[in-house]
């Protein structure tokens, strides 16, 4: 009974460990977050191989690793990081021809050179492979229908930003999320698109709250009243303007405070500004508002 045993345990060994030839390839692991991917190349018409994972036999397939060299004899990839020990792996493998095609998937088998205590049940493949490989032992008597064409990439999207009628950046369409959430994270400004390529940024533009002065304002009769301290003590001096920064006229000293400005001095109504000088340093530039039914 014992010999029996042992010669099992051997032939299932070296199963486990066979690198098989491709299109074929092995999947192993011992149970530790390790999946082992491994085969012989005896075809110098391989001219890439990469390794793909996914949790579906069918779709959702992402590349881990494009082989330095497809032409080593024999070579393999360790995935340290696999979630579990269920994942399906392929091989997409391309040739000088500039046709390729995708292994059958294969889910990782344990490695029994090695005594694994209660290793996991191995889950029954309910799923249905849609890519059938042809019933063949070498890559040089692959039927021509069973590879396709690649198809070369379409070239990155290119996006244009501008602010008013220049264009002040251009990037790929990778990096449109990036850009996008970094204006609405960092700045109050607004990102629109302008046509398809075309993105416009529209600069926030806060909305002004008037405040008025402490020192120059507009009194409830409509007259323009000057209140300041120490007026006695202090030489203040005062230069009006129109809206658009016109000079109109000036006080070169205050004496009194308060004092009243009758609102005629100013012509019509509307917005004016003031610059109020303390002792021969700006104090403050302001403006006030005059009704317009004088």
């Amino acid at each position: 009974m014992k010999r029996i045993l042992i010669i099992s345990f051997t032939l299932v060994s070296l199963q486990s460990w066979a690198q098989k030839v491709l299109p074929d390839f092995s999947v192993t692991t011992r149970g530790n977050g390790k999946a082992i991917i491994s085969w012989n190349n005896a075809y110098p018409v391989v001219t890439q191989i990469s390794i793909q994972r996914s949790y579906d036999s069918l779709r959702n397939y992402k590349t881990l690793l494009t082989v330095p060299d497809p032409h080593i004899p024999q070579n393999g990839f360790v995935d340290s990081k696999a979630p579990t020990d269920y994942q399906f792996y392929r091989l997409f493998i391309v040739l000088d021809s500039g046709k390729y095609l995708f292994t059958k998937p294969r889910r990782p088998v344990f490695d029994t050179s090695r005594v694994v205590n209660n290793p996991p049940p191995k889950k029954e493949e309910n799923n249905r492979i849609v890519t059938e490989l042809p019933k063949t032992d070498t890559l040089a008597n692959v039927k021509k229908d069973s590879v396709k064409e690649i198809a070369p990439p379409p070239p990155p999207k290119t996006y244009y930003v501008k602010r008013r009628d220049s264009v002040i950046m251009e990037f790929a369409e990778t990096y449109l999320k990036s850009f996008r959430d970094s204006i609405l994270a960092k700045t109050k400004d607004t990102l629109v698109f302008r046509t398809g390529d075309t993105l416009l940024i529209r600069p926030f533009i806060p909305k002004e709250v008037y405040k008025p002065s402490l020192f120059v304002f507009t009194g409830k009769d409509g007259n323009v009243t000057i209140s300041l301290p120490h007026v006695e003590e202090k030489k203040y001096h005062i230069k009006f303007f129109e809206e658009d920064s016109t000079p109109l006229f000036e006080l070169k000293e205050v004496k009194e405070s308060p004092l009243t400005l009758d609102k005629t001095n100013f012509v019509h109504g509307g917005w004016f500004r003031f610059e109020l000088y303390e002792n021969g340093q700006l104090k403050e530039k302001h403006k006030f508002y005059i009704s317009k039914d004088f």
